[in-house]
């Protein structure tokens, strides 16, 4: 039986703490300038809005409280939880965009390649393609993306004018700097609560029960929104 101690917790919050911080120190005219480079224009293809193009779209907690008003039904636990306790409970956190059960896994909100509720888009619905954090590449060498799916989707080398460039590198910074922010809470909560309730991860039990959720058993999934844990059943 494997065991994750929480000791471990502390060095990833000092890691994304420290991305934090270098998130700080990047200058908003840099990513003005990729962005003004790359030109890149919307061209309605939708491609963005599906799980066959992009994993899963993250919600920050101002956007989970939209998404409870418009359709709660929307909402799902974001996957690939990184934690179980010793009684098979996952934890992961936050919520992610419910999608369709077609061959694309089309957003939950997508109907004939259109977003309904366009107009209130969420936060990373509405900086796509851009982003602002360091990924290791295709050779592992860590460094800054500024774009997603790039030639993948979309047009590219259209004008776009100065001023537009800077509000749409703040509105990324502002997302990425959140981001970041609720994953730290994440960590600081999870942390306190399985102190305070004497849990501990458990690799083999975490195995077994993701095993047993691909064979159709359902599961328990404690959610982290709004400073605290959601209790959700998750059926395959």
């Amino acid at each position: 039986m494997v065991i994750v101690s929480l000791i471990a917790i502390p060095y990833r919050i000092a890691a994304l703490t420290l991305e934090e911080h270098a998130l700080f120190e990047y200058p908003i005219e840099r990513l003005a300038d990729v962005i003004r480079d790359v030109g890149f224009r919307c061209t309605t293809c939708a491609k963005c809005c599906t799980r066959a193009f992009n994993g899963h779209v993250f919600l920050l907690d101002r956007d989970v409280s939209a998404v409870r008003e418009i359709d709660p039904t929307a909402l799902e636990p974001a996957p690939d939880p990184e934690f179980c306790d010793q009684n098979g409970a996952f934890y992961v956190s936050g919520f992610a965009l419910r999608v369709k059960d077609d061959t694309k896994g089309s957003c939950w909100f997508l109907e004939n390649d259109r977003c309904r509720i366009y107009d209130r888009r969420f936060a990373i619905c509405r900086i796509y393609p851009y982003m602002l954090h360091r990924e290791p590449d295709e050779r592992g060498k860590v460094d800054w993306r500024q774009i997603s799916g790039l030639d993948r989707h979309g047009e590219y080398g259209a004008e776009i004018t100065d001023e537009e460039c800077l509000a749409i590198a703040r509105e990324t910074m502002e997302y990425e700097h959140a981001f970041l922010a609720h994953q730290i809470a994440f960590l600081e909560c999870l942390h306190e609560y399985f102190t305070q309730h004497r849990l501990r991860h458990v690799q083999k039990i975490y195995d077994d029960h993701m095993r047993q959720y691909r064979k159709g058993a359902p599961v328990t999934v404690m959610v982290y929104t709004d400073g605290h844990f959601e209790k959700h059943l998750l059926n395959p």
